[in-house]
């Protein structure tokens, strides 16, 4: 090995230094962002602009308004048609809270200044990991804590891009920013590790092919995932409503800033059913990679084991969710068991348990 391939191989320390700034920066205003978005549902459904509309919500304390239009000799006036979202078969129909897009006046005033700080957050981060990989010269998710850090930005990337593209998703902001300042905390306490090479059997093309699939997936799982647990509060929410009971102010301010049960589980039902034939890829792209590195394509490894058990979880749960007599609830309750064992994959096999894949550098 000549001199400049050893250069080469020897982490640099500064491009370190600056990415762990990076990386602390984020969260900084990660943090400012979590505040921002607080404002939003507390006092942005509170709103006079809010509290009209939730008046002229079908279905609250005032039908639907007419609408009146021009006509040949005078004015036509029209029933203003009832807009629902269309639920899954058997279950009610429900529009979505007035708060849902942050459509008042104080909760858009709030989430634009909480959305502008989670890009800038964004940006940061996504600084601070790339400056972790060119440190090493190579991709950024060699253990566990730069598997976290990558994680997270990329989760906040499916965010933005949701945002960009008009999707109603604002009420994704504190559960994702919160998710974020957890995994970061934990990253940069537990799980941190200096910048270094990769083990022997890493070095391989596939590494940018397996796991920056798994992270995209894992980012995804975990969006559907918040869509899925807010979705058993709202469903739980509405069934009060139906029963004429009436929620406490606390929990309508809060759950009003949420679509409809039925947008959130079809939400979160779309995203899972896309996103599983390329976690179907990630596992065989983790077997070829495997034939390679060890000469075998499946060893009952620790992590191949629970990536397949997952594969299985999100199966029977696309399968419920297609069947009759399985929506709803029960589906969110698998989808959520799915999850689980995505995450039990991640943290608790990487630190848990001894396997060919314990890289968590921990």
């Amino acid at each position: 090995m000549n001199l400049a391939t050893t250069l080469a191989a020897e982490p640099n320390e500064n491009l370190a230094h600056i990415s762990n700034v990076l990386i602390y920066s984020a969260m900084a205003v990660y943090l400012l962002a979590f505040f921002a978005h607080m404002a939003e549902w507390l006092f942005g459904s509170r709103s006079k602009v809010a509290r009209t509309a939730a008046a002229l919500t079908p279905g609250k304390t005032a039908a639907a308004p007419a609408v009146a239009v021009q006509a040949k000799g005078g004015t036509a006036t029209l029933e203003r048609p009832q807009v629902v979202t269309r639920s899954v078969s058997g279950s009610r129909d429900v529009p979505d809270g007035p708060g849902a897009a942050a459509g008042d006046e104080k909760g858009d005033l709030y989430g634009r200044i909480a959305v502008s700080l989670t890009v800038l957050a964004f940006l940061l981060e996504f600084g601070g990991v790339l400056t972790r990989a060119l440190s090493v010269q190579r991709a950024p998710w060699g253990n566990m804590y730069e598997f976290s850090i990558t994680f997270s930005t990329v989760a906040v990337a499916v965010y933005l891009v949701l945002m960009a593209l008009k999707k109603n998703i604002a009420w994704l902001g504190l559960p994702l920013v919160t998710t974020v300042l957890l995994d970061l905390g934990l990253a940069v306490t537990v799980l941190y590790t200096s910048s270094d090479q990769l083990v022997p059997a890493l070095h391989s093309y596939w590494l940018w092919i397996h796991v920056s699939t798994a992270i995209f997936c894992g980012a995804v799982f975990y969006v559907g995932g918040v869509g899925t647990f807010l979705y058993l509060f709202r469903d739980s929410y509405e069934s009060k409503l139906m029963r004429g009971e009436q929620p406490g102010k606390f929990a309508t301010s809060v759950l009003e800033r949420l679509p409809s049960a039925a947008s959130l589980d079809k939400f979160s039902y779309r995203l899972n059913a896309a996103i599983f034939p390329l976690w179907t890829f990630t596992i065989i792209a983790g077997a070829i990679w495997a034939g390679d590195a060890w000469g075998r394509y499946w060893g009952w490894d620790p992590k191949e084991v629970w990536s397949f058990i997952t594969w299985v979880a999100y199966a029977c749960y696309l399968h419920a969710r297609a069947t009759a007599g399985w929506k709803g609830r029960k589906a969110a309750y698998l989808a959520l068991i799915a999850f689980g064992c995505w995450l039990f994959n991640y943290y608790g096999v990487n630190i848990f348990v001894t396997g060919k894949h314990s890289y968590a550098g921990v």
